[in-house]
This record gives structure tokens, sequence and C-alpha cells, in this order.
């Protein structure tokens, strides 16, 4: 006979029975993810990673937190990632520092080839190279020809010893004939400040950052680091027509990744959720409104492209001498 006594035991087995599936079932997100920036909150990347992280956030139907964790050149926010649960709650907003890393140091705490799952590229920032407006330089051969008559006078910034800044700024100096020394900075704002007041006389900036500067003539453009004119800047030349070399084509990329372990369930949901972002007309406009090149892709094309940049960092790297210290 069926008690209620027997019932209710029925009734109690079956929901634990289904408890498991109930969890299991448990949405993703289900609470807030964080998106880890691997530099000071302002720059290229954090200005990029928060266009993004609005949009995928809406896509999601979650919430992103972006997190700043900069320092040694971008490799302490990837050792963040790294070490984080592989749960789709961490997220690396990955730029070309990390794979710079290998090349510079001899042990980052990170591979970026095998500690991490790509998801997609998001966009790529082209360099344009400035100068303090007190320079009596219109041009790339201007400034050299300048530069050597102001033998160990001439510095250039940037964002920190082993960033893409100061490599970009070891290339040019390679490729031109270029004279000056590098100053280090920590973080792009420092160096930005000391060039806008000529305690350094030219950089390379993501044309993102550079742009408001240019636009109130705090510094003067010379030429951007890219096979094509910029929207932007339409009337600065690209360093191709100003020198004649196609070597110095540098842009800030930037993309999504994961660490390792991530369930493919979730890395399939952000790609599908990211190409979506970077297809959303309003999210275009913001990103290639201060000077960005929407990138995105397969999760290959991400792998292929990290690896192609690689190996072309690691050559500038050695060829130049560049250090990370």
């Amino acid at each position: 006979m069926f008690t209620p006594i027997r019932f209710f035991a029925a009734l109690c087995a079956g929901l634990l029975l289904a408890a498991p599936s109930a969890f299991a079932a448990d949405p993703y997100p289900s609470r807030p993810i964080r998106m880890i920036v691997a530099f000071a909150a302002g720059g290229s990347a954090d200005i990029n990673a928060r266009v993004v992280a609005q949009q995928l956030a809406k896509e999601l139907g979650g919430t992103i937190i972006i997190e700043n964790k900069g320092g040694a050149g971008g490799n302490l926010g990837a050792v963040e990632v790294k070490r984080s649960a592989p749960d789709g709650y961490t997220i690396f907003y990955a730029t070309s520092a990390a794979v710079l890393a290998p090349a510079l140091y001899s042990k980052p705490g990170f591979d970026p080839y095998t500690d991490f799952v790509p998801i997609s590229l998001t966009a790529t920032i082209p360099l344009v190279l400035v100068v303090n407006p007190a320079v009596p330089a219109k041009t790339v051969a201007d400034l050299a020809a300048w530069s050597k008559e102001k033998r160990g006078e001439v510095n250039y910034g940037s964002s920190g010893a082993g960033a893409i800044l100061h490599l970009g700024g070891a290339l040019f100096l390679k490729e031109t004939g270029v004279q000056a020394a590098h100053v280090p900075y920590k973080g792009s704002a420092g160096a930005v400040s000391d060039l806008l007041g000529g305690s350094v006389q030219f950089m390379f900036l993501p044309i993102n950052e550079a742009f408001p500067h240019i636009d109130s003539g705090g510094f003067r453009p010379l030429a951007v680091a890219h096979d094509q004119r910029l929207p932007l800047v339409p009337n600065v030349p690209t360093l191709r027509e100003a020198t004649g070399l196609s070597t110095m084509d540098m842009g800030a990329w930037q993309g999504l990744m994961v660490p390792k372990g991530t369930p493919s369930e979730i890395t399939d949901k952000l790609t599908a959720a990211i190409g979506r972002v970077l297809n959303d007309r309003d999210v275009r406009k913001r990103l290639e409104g201060q000077g960005s090149i929407v990138l995105g892709g397969t999760a290959k094309d991400f792998a292929d492209y990290m690896k192609v940049e690689g190996e072309r960092w690691t050559r500038i790297v050695r060829e130049t001498g560049a250090k990370a210290d």
C-alpha cells in the first residue's frame, strides 16, 4: 500500500536525484565575470576593454568587472589569469605584450601559447609617431637630421621597458638612423605628460591615446605605423610613405583569452557572444571612432596571429638589442 510516509520518502528521493542536474543546468554566467587588463586604467587597452566588456556583458546577460593588473610589462596580469580557475569567470583582455614577454624575460611566469585558450581578436590600434611641437621637425627625415645635430640630447618615451611602444621606438631608430635615448615610464600616462612638457621629444603612441593631444595641438604627428593612412589623421603619411620601408607597420593588438582548461561549452558561448559584440554597429563606431581597427575572427585565427607576431617581435628584440630591464 502506498502510504503518505512512503509517498513523502519517494518525493524526497526524487528531489535529491534531481538536485545535481538542477545545479548542473545553472546558466553561465551566474555571477560577475572579471576581465583582467594587464595595464593601468586610461591606457589604450583599458579604453577598448571597457567598450568591449560593456556590450559583452549585455550579450551574456551578466556583469563584467574590469580589473587593472598592471606591472612587469603586462606579465602580472597574465599570471593572474593563468592562476585563475578555468571556469569562465576570469577573462584576459590580452594584448601584444603577451607574445613579447618570452623574448624579453627569462621567466615571465606564463606561456602565451599554452597557458591560455584564445577566444577571438578584438582590435588592433595602429601606432603613431608624435613629437613635442617645440621639436623643429615636420617629417621623419627632419627628425633624423635634427637628432644627429642634437646628438646625446634627444630622448623618446615609452610606457615601459619591453612594451610595444619601446620596441616600436627601437625598431624605428634601427630602420631610420634617428638617434635618441630611451626613457621608460611606468605606464603611458607619465610618458605622455613629459612629452607634452618637453622632457622627452618624441614617442610612439596608439592612435586612440595620441589623438586627443594631436587634436588639441599638444602633439605634432609625423607618421602612422600602418600600411594605410588613418581616417582620424588623413593628412599624416604612413611610415611606408615617409621612409620607403614596409618594416615598421606596428599596432597594439588585443583579444580575449581564458585560462587553459576552460570548458568548451563556455568558450563556445564566449566566442559566439564576442562575435555579436564586434558586429554591433555602436561598438564598431566607438572603437573605430577612436582609431581602432576591428579584427574579430576565430580562435585559430587568433592563435595563428599570435604566432606570427611572436616570431616577428622576437626577431626585432634580437636585432635591436632591446631589453626589458
